[in-house]
């Protein structure tokens, strides 16, 4: 790439990898001198815009709605490449009492309890939904369970007091303030998702700037990179 512009690499996100891209961009931009800029919104308005024909270099979103992007043509085959796996917390309003999440059985408990339950338009959400629903609670929740509008972070709701009990990925969770972060989910019914990242149909392949993506994303599923997923609160896919 002497004697060339640095590369610029364009891409969209949900937000739930918002914090932990920002710290990868950062450390890939140092080494590379490309120039990174990854747009974060809702998962599912970033899959529509997508869909819409809307052109991005990457594409990181769950690992299923990835697979959807490139069985629709959206995305290059074989190009997936997972980064990260995150699981779900639960948070209450700074000040209010901490529930019991010790157990599946405590969790249940609290949320039956709660005034108002918030969950994300994302896969934890739909997990969480099915959740209720073998607890045979649905119906009993039905007027307390509010969906987060899609961009939206559960935790800033729960911090503004619209909702008592705020489930949502962890690395969500992490950075509002506002909140009491009361823990992860028990093993027994911690729902867990993986983020993956895959490249567009327009990025062409053996291109400087194909090759400028692909060095992006071989650093982002690097050893080196483990620790700053861990920072923020998720593990190395």
């Amino acid at each position: 790439m002497a004697n060339t512009a640095p590369a610029i690499i364009k891409g969209i996100s949900s937000m739930a990898t918002r914090q932990v891209l920002v710290e990868l961009v950062s450390a890939f931009e140092q080494q590379s001198g490309c120039t990174v800029a990854i747009e974060a919104v809702g998962g599912v308005d970033a899959a529509k815009r997508v869909q819409a024909g809307e052109t991005f270099d990457v594409v990181v979103l769950a690992s299923d709605a990835i697979d959807k992007l490139i069985a629709a043509g959206h995305l290059q085959v074989g190009s997936r490449r997972d980064l990260v796996r995150s699981g779900v917390a639960v948070a209450v309003r700074a000040g209010e009492p901490v529930p019991d999440i010790s157990s599946e059985d405590a969790v249940k408990r609290a949320v039956l309890v709660a005034t108002s339950v918030s969950y994300s338009t994302g896969p934890s959400g739909v997990a969480l939904a099915r959740l209720f629903e073998r607890w045979g609670i649905t119906s009993e929740m039905a007027g307390r369970m509010v969906q987060a509008p899609p961009g939206v972070p559960v935790g800033t709701m729960v911090a503004r007091g619209e909702v008592a009990l705020g489930f949502q990925q962890l690395s969500e969770l992490l950075h509002v303030e506002g909140i009491t972060l009361v823990g992860p989910l028990p093993p027994a019914i911690q729902i867990l998702a993986t983020f993956s990242a895959g490249i567009h149909r327009s990025v062409v392949a053996g291109s400087p700037h194909s090759e400028s993506v692909r060095a992006m994303l071989d650093h982002m599923t690097s050893k080196q990179a483990d620790q700053a997923k861990k920072r923020q609160g998720m593990d190395p896919a």
